[in-house]
């Protein structure tokens, strides 16, 4: 039984395929269905001198971006089902997604994968993988097909 389930999206096109598999498993159980989308938080270059920014402005910018990008997601993709929250948080995304679905005690948790590969795997990583490896909650994770 699946009360709650957690899809954490980046928006992308592949969290886009991944959302379709969660709504799904949602109608289905009749789950509560919680989404998040983790903000990642900017090099802090308070320290250098950098002319006609305010990065405490440019967070709050991110922040309501983040936000208005959530809404559209919501409306376009789930308008209709009646279990549905979300939140936008800064941090490092696969621990802000663990920490998240332990909080509202997931039963799963599911993410996209972008099926990284070679030299950008090693250099970018990936969010999905991490939350797989860390987290004690069971993860889908779904790769989009090309």
């Amino acid at each position: 039984m699946l009360k709650t389930i957690l899809f954490a999206t980046d928006f992308s096109e592949s969290s886009d395929h991944a959302f379709q598999y969660a709504l799904s498993l949602a109608r289905k159980f009749e789950s509560r269905l919680a989404i998040i989308h983790v903000i990642s938080e900017p090099v802090d270059l308070r320290g250098f001198y950098v002319p006609h920014i305010s990065f405490d402005k440019l967070e709050e910018e991110i922040e309501q971006g983040a936000l208005k990008m959530m809404e559209k997601f919501c409306l376009t993709h789930a308008h209709d089902y009646p279990r549905l929250e979300s939140c936008v948080v800064p941090g490092i995304p696969y621990d802000e997604i663990i920490k998240k679905a332990e909080e509202i005690s997931a039963d799963l948790i599911v993410v996209g994968t972008h099926g990284r590969t070679g030299l950008d795997h090693v250099l970018f990583g990936s969010t999905a993988e991490k939350v797989v490896r860390k987290s004690t909650i069971p993860v889908m994770s779904i790769r989009i097909r090309e």
